[in-house]
């Protein structure tokens, strides 16, 4: 039996909701990866962009476990001399919920062209509320 190679014409995407009120941070960034990447599906290939759309929704009733609200911090650089930035996700998560769980899928998906071409699929949002209705999006269950 030969491999089998999933052509563009091929692949339909559909649109995903997750909701992640009350979920840990993680454990939801990890779903949506999942269903970026495509690998939900039996005609995953990992060298093929055949991942689906989603949607998080409730960005901000995430929860972390443990003590990470406190010791956990979001960090980066400016570029410039001297621009290292720290952020507690206390005050992420406080601030800018939908930055926690955007930076979370995104540290999940490959760090090449393919990861950047699915990130493009993905929708984060605070609250509940969406723009995404007419695309009739499903509750992913999983």
């Amino acid at each position: 039996m030969a491999t089998y190679m999933p052509k563009e014409s091929e692949i339909t995407r559909k649109w995903y909701i997750i909701d992640a009120a009350g979920q840990p941070l993680g454990r939801t960034a990890a779903k949506a990866a999942h269903i970026l990447n495509g690998k939900h599906k039996v005609t995953f290939a990992p060298h093929a962009d055949c991942g689906d759309f989603v949607i998080v929704i409730n960005c901000e009733k995430a929860v972390l476990t443990g003590k990470k609200l406190e010791n956990k911090e979001f960090i980066w650089h400016t570029g410039w001399i001297g621009g290292l930035k720290r952020v507690s996700y206390k005050e992420l998560m406080a601030t800018k919920p939908e930055k926690a769980m955007y930076e979370a899928i995104k540290g999940m998906l490959p760090h090449n062209s393919l990861g950047a071409k699915s990130l493009t699929r993905l929708r984060v949002y605070r609250d509940a509320n969406h723009k995404q209705q007419a695309q009739k999006p499903e509750a992913y269950e999983n």
